[in-house]
């Protein structure tokens, strides 16, 4: 894939999610809506799934990241709020790496 349609992807990943979470902030009832989602057997299978996914991608965020502090801090914005998190980590990986694929997924790693 080109690193272009990757920051084109992850960039729109941060508006989408920008919208969503504007839209369920303000037109949606967090607790409500919450225990509402949890009272139902998929919507308890898709909480599950959706932070087995944020463990994954933070897992490979703290691999690549140099800094504990750095790490610590994206890994709370990942359980606070999802891909939004996600996207923005991945676009500001996409563009400190210039290009370079292997330092994009390997981070600090990338040279050793």
């Amino acid at each position: 894939m080109n690193m272009n349609i990757a920051k084109v992807i992850s960039g729109l990943g941060v508006l989408a999610m920008t919208a969503v979470l504007f839209y369920g902030f303000t037109a949606g009832d967090f607790g409500k809506d919450g225990a509402t989602l949890l009272q139902n057997p998929w919507g308890i299978v898709s909480m599950v799934d959706l932070y087995t996914g944020f463990i994954l991608f933070s897992a490979w965020i703290v691999y690549r990241e140099k800094s504990v502090v750095r790490s610590i801090i994206w890994v709370i914005l990942m359980m606070v709020l999802g891909f939004f998190a996600g996207s923005l980590y991945a676009f500001l990986a996409l563009n400190a790496s210039k290009g370079d694929w292997k330092k994009f997924w390997m981070g600090q790693h990338a040279n050793g």
